[in-house]
């Protein structure tokens, strides 16, 4: 495969650069957006259908399962068809998937098309890293990841806000009703955008697929690929945890669990911006590594202090969200500059190892019953130790240039 130098690529004459990184950001909120929105909703929807706590999670879990499997299809079809006609494709597919979930009269239709909306979603989210490697190079791209990044967590924190407001005049059915509209504005932006891929892979579909092995291969990307992955099971966690902690654990209505939910959010939002404020004194790799230290002794306050109330429980997960979002610009340049082909093939990987981990931690908070506050503590800790050892390993045997 051959790459054109940064000059050769296309300019974005009816996005312009600001729009562009615009809507990178939209399309890589793709998860937290078709997630965090009915955040709120699940215990109401789990009444209104009738079922249980664990069946109306499937709809969470299932998401990130098949968003994860659709990750793996569309990257490596990106880099042999371009990132547009991808795009398109999988917006057609979350408009109609996020429709259908509005007229869904039971929980395994909701679930049908929440898999449907998992997979046309995943296209969104595969382009997109690919997209920033596609158009920006060096100190700038590492910019862009964090302003992406940055704008990117303000759904976790916003969405619950919006859907708790909205729940009291409109039913868990108009939230899904919002994520079509958001996949139409997306959607409108995809129409105008001019490809970004410089050059495409050259082989059938079959090969392009194959390239997720040869991607794999790379040891200094594959090491990585495990260590950040982590991290996402922490986050994860929280996010299918929350609700049941806020409202039936700490007794809290929709709205204040929104705000308490915001406040975790904004370590998130705060986190990229906080690793460039630090990467011009300090390096990328004890930046890393301070942050999973942070990581770790938050959890271990949140498993001393974090029952005690919905304060207590929110401030002393707040470091492990700001130092957990600090560490993702850093581990996404360091993947990405681990690969001069196979772009869309990496940023599949990076998506959905990170899903897969963060999967993982949807099922394992759980494990703790009741205990759902020392589960997130505990995750917390054994998260931050294990990427820490990995982080260092991977210093010591060399495996990447810092």
């Amino acid at each position: 495969m051959h790459h054109s130098p940064n000059s050769d690529r296309p300019t974005q004459k009816h996005l312009g650069d600001r729009g562009l990184i615009i809507l990178i950001a939209l399309l890589s909120a793709f998860v937290p957006l078709s997630t965090d929105l009915y955040l709120p909703a699940l215990p109401s929807m789990g009444d209104y259908f009738g079922v249980s706590a664990t069946l109306t999670n499937l709809t969470l879990i299932l998401f990130f399962l098949f968003f994860s499997l659709g990750l793996l299809f569309w990257g490596p079809l990106s880099d042999r068809y371009g990132r547009r006609p991808v795009l398109l494709v999988g917006l057609a597919l979350y408009i109609a998937a996020s429709a259908g979930c509005v007229i869904s009269w039971d929980i395994w239709h909701l679930i049908a098309f929440r898999i449907l909306q998992a997979v046309g979603g995943s296209a969104a989210s595969a382009v997109a890293m690919a997209m920033v490697k596609d158009v920006y190079d060096g100190r700038k791209r590492e910019s862009v990841l964090a302003l992406v990044q940055s704008m990117v967590v303000i759904s976790p924190a916003a969405a619950p806000v919006l859907g708790a407001f909205m729940l009291p005049y409109t039913s868990w059915q108009g939230l899904f009703a919002v994520l079509a509209l958001i996949g139409v504005v997306s959607m409108a932006g995809a129409l105008v955008l001019q490809e970004t891929i410089p050059s495409r892979y050259n082989g059938t579909m079959a090969q392009s697929v194959r390239r997720l092995g040869a991607v794999l291969k790379n040891p200094g990307f594959a090491s990585l690929l495990i260590v950040f992955s982590l991290v996402s099971t922490a986050s994860l966690a929280f996010v299918s945890a929350s609700s049941y902690i806020y409202q039936e654990g700490f007794g809290l209505s929709e709205q204040w669990y929104s705000f308490y939910f915001a406040l975790n959010a904004v370590g998130l939002i705060a986190g990229p911006f906080l690793y460039l404020w630090l990467s011009r004194h300090a390096s990328r790799r004890s930046i890393v590594a301070s942050g999973f230290v942070v990581m770790i002794g938050s959890g271990v306050l949140v498993c001393l202090f974090g029952s005690l109330g919905p304060l207590a429980f929110a401030l002393t997960l707040f470091p492990a969200s700001l130092m957990g979002s600090a560490v993702r610009p850093g581990g996404a340049f360091l993947m990405l500059d681990q690969q001069r082909e196979d772009t869309g093939s990496a940023s599949a990987l990076i998506n959905c190892t990170g899903l897969v981990f963060g999967s993982a931690g949807m099922v394992l908070v759980f494990l703790f019953g009741k205990n759902l506050v020392l589960g997130l503590g505990a995750i917390n800790v054994a998260v931050g130790v294990a990427c820490l050892l990995g982080w260092g390993a991977i210093g010591k045997r060399g495996l990447v240039r810092f």
